[in-house]
């Protein structure tokens, strides 16, 4: 049996295809998202990589900001749920996951089945987020991949503001005229997008293990500022950018198997 994931954010899409609930056998991962032309090169691509077909999926789960555009989607569900799946999936001993995406930053609280307890999500703003990074690397004329390792060569973290990317662009500006390392603002820029993560991780009650996700969870300098602030090490997931079209394909793998049992009237080709 074979299930897609799609998950297509504000500034990336992700495709996963799983194999009987277990076994992944392609994923793809595009930078642009909802509303431009990511999500079919995305499902090109992993089309491509495993040489399968529309066809011969046989039941696909959509999320993210753009999952209403899937027209092919058997089901559409929200990132949080699908999230938490994916990384209970992956990691069975998570009990926080803050997940950092392209607009947006998540908290959800599981319970040790991986059941959703309690989540917080800020979607108002874009400071402590992707895009909150990439406005920065830009400012900073560092590029995005490479702000984890120039985190680690601060002497210390330079006071940059965690409310607003547009008051935080403008206070990054006066810190460069000021002559201040730019690695110390790198460092300032990760306290304070650790400073919205944490504030609601707290929210949901911190417990171990904390695990993040999504595409800042790359970024070894986020990572490293949000452990010192909860005092304790943080688990990045594996390929933490899929673990919602991860999640997408589990649930698409219990539909399909849900379907079957109640026979061959609802039944797909699972």
């Amino acid at each position: 049996m074979l299930t897609l994931g799609i998950d297509i954010g504000s500034s990336s899409s992700k495709v996963l295809i799983l194999k009987d609930g277990k076994d992944v056998v392609g994923t793809a991962a595009i930078q642009v998202g909802t509303g431009t032309s990511g999500p079919g090169r995305a499902l090109e691509a992993v089309f491509a990589e495993t040489g399968l077909s529309w066809d011969e999926i046989d039941y696909t789960v959509a999320t993210g900001y753009g999952r209403f555009s899937v027209d092919r989607a058997d089901r559409q569900a929200s990132e949080i749920t699908c999230h938490a799946k994916g990384i209970h999936f992956l990691v069975g001993s998570a009990r926080t996951i803050i997940d950092i995406g392209g607009q947006d930053v998540k908290a959800i609280a599981l319970s040790a089945s991986g059941v959703i307890e309690k989540f917080f999500m800020n979607d108002k703003c874009a400071a402590g987020t992707g895009r909150f990074l990439e406005v920065m690397s830009r400012v900073l004329e560092i590029d995005l991949v490479d702000l984890g390792d120039v985190h680690f060569t601060a002497t210390e973290a330079a006071e940059v503001s965690s409310t607003c990317t547009v008051f935080a662009e403008s206070e990054v500006i006066s810190l460069l005229s000021r002559n201040v390392p730019r690695e110390n603002i790198v460092a300032g820029v990760h306290q304070s997008v650790a400073s919205k993560a944490c504030a609601l991780a707290l929210r949901v009650g911190i417990r171990d293990d904390v695990v993040m996700c999504g595409g800042a969870a790359r970024n070894k300098g986020v990572v490293d500022a949000i452990s010192t602030r909860l005092q304790r090490p943080v688990i990045v997931a594996p390929s933490p950018q899929l673990s919602g079209a991860l999640g997408a394909a589990l649930m698409a793998f219990e539909d399909c198997i849900k379907q079957a049992d109640e026979g061959p009237k609802t039944a797909r080709a699972c």
